[in-house]
């Protein structure tokens, strides 16, 4: 009976262990990638895009964290619950990426760049509704400029 409460315990121990939640460093910073999130095809411009779709605060903060590689046509479209001012910063990011500053219009407020690894933040002029980040360049290659409509579908 002893031998099957202690093992009972470590069962117990080792649940609760797993559902502690992502591992993060003492700044709180994400130590793993997300896994592959809801992924959503939609009109950018036009291009059309597959994306990955960042809804909760946990998956907005990890991102393209730890990711090793990005295709083109490919991206993280990041959803905020309200219009505002954002800015990202490329901690843990080894991938050179471009991003899309979109409204809640539909409308593209700005392109940035993005630096692997850099610290800086990177702000919205503007403030908008969802971010898209693909890989550097793509918007130019696929002919997508500051203006043009994105028709999403549902996010939920």
């Amino acid at each position: 009976m002893v031998l099957f409460r202690k093992l009972a315990l470590i069962a117990v121990a080792a649940l609760m262990l797993g559902c502690a939640g992502p591992a993060k460093e003492a700044d709180g910073t994400p130590t793993g990638p997300n896994p592959i999130l809801k992924t959503v095809s939609f009109k950018i411009g036009p291009a059309t895009i597959q994306a990955e779709v960042a809804l909760t605060s946990d998956q907005r903060e990890k991102g393209l964290m730890f990711r090793k590689s990005l295709s083109d046509g490919r991206g993280m479209l990041f959803v905020f619950e309200q219009d505002q001012t954002v800015s990202f910063w490329m901690k843990n990011t080894d991938l050179p990426l471009s991003i899309a500053w979109i409204g809640s219009d539909g409308r593209i407020k700005g392109i940035s760049e993005l630096r692997p690894r850099s610290l800086d933040p990177v702000s919205s002029e503007r403030s908008i509704r969802y971010a898209l980040e693909v890989p550097s360049g793509w918007f130019e290659r696929a002919g997508v400029r500051v203006g043009d409509n994105v028709e999403l579908p549902p996010l939920d």
